[in-house]
């Protein structure tokens, strides 16, 4: 039988190997039975118990707002994408100037958190689409990026979600994704590589032949800056 500590060795071992068991983010039944403020007070309370585990002086200037702050930016920021309400709303309309060709929407920032050890996940995506007679806003893409990237991640689990949403929202199986992030729970603990940094991808419908996948790596690789 396993003890406690040989337990705790095989999950934190899981989380360095970024293995992830579903394309879902993992989340209880009863996540939003609780409103927003309700988790910033909870949450606040449990960052206040840490700092103080930690040894800190809450009663310090600088430290006294920290809990609360914490909370907010779990709740409002980082962690935002968690709640279904702020889910972006993408409109589609026609394509009616009968563009044929892959679009390409690259160097989309992107902020997220690594669901092992609660640091900062920071790097570029690069999205394509052939339309199927429908279009959506440029921007859109880019709030789909930052909608599934606020919440607790693995790199992986984000490339999926982003590409089954825009098909789903463009009714189109045509969709692709590259993400390259640097992952601070590699470079700044653990190995502490500052160089490294983690690419995947995940391509649908044409994009699984060579030539349409070349053509959207070819166009991440152009120079444009400007």
């Amino acid at each position: 039988m396993k003890t406690d500590k040989a337990i705790e060795d095989q999950f934190e071992s899981l989380g360095d190997d970024h293995a992830s068991s579903t394309q879902d983010t993992p989340l209880r039944k009863d996540a939003f039975m609780l409103d927003d403020d309700e988790k910033i007070n909870r949450i606040q309370d449990n960052v206040r118990e840490i700092l103080l585990t930690l040894g800190l002086d809450l009663e310090d200037d600088s430290l006294k707002g920290t809990p609360k702050r914490v909370a907010k930016m779990f709740v409002n920021e980082i962690f935002g994408g968690l709640h279904p309400k702020r889910k972006p709303k993408s409109s589609t309309f026609d394509n009616k100037y009968k563009y044929g060709e892959m679009l390409v929407e690259k160097n989309i920032t992107l902020y997220s958190t690594c669901e092992h050890h609660l640091l900062p996940i920071v790097g570029k995506a690069h999205i394509a689409y052939i339309s199927n007679g429908t279009v959506v806003g440029l921007s859109k893409m880019n709030r789909i990026v930052d909608y599934y990237a606020k919440r607790p991640q693995v790199q992986e689990r984000l490339n999926l979600q982003i590409v089954k949403e825009l098909q789903n929202v463009l009714n189109t199986e045509d969709v692709a994704c590259v993400i390259d992030a640097k992952h601070l729970c590699v470079n700044s603990r653990g190995i502490r590589d500052i160089d490294s940094s983690t690419v995947t991808a995940e391509y649908g419908g044409k994009f699984k032949e060579e030539s349409f996948r070349r053509e959207f790596l070819d166009y991440i690789n152009l120079d444009t800056t400007f």
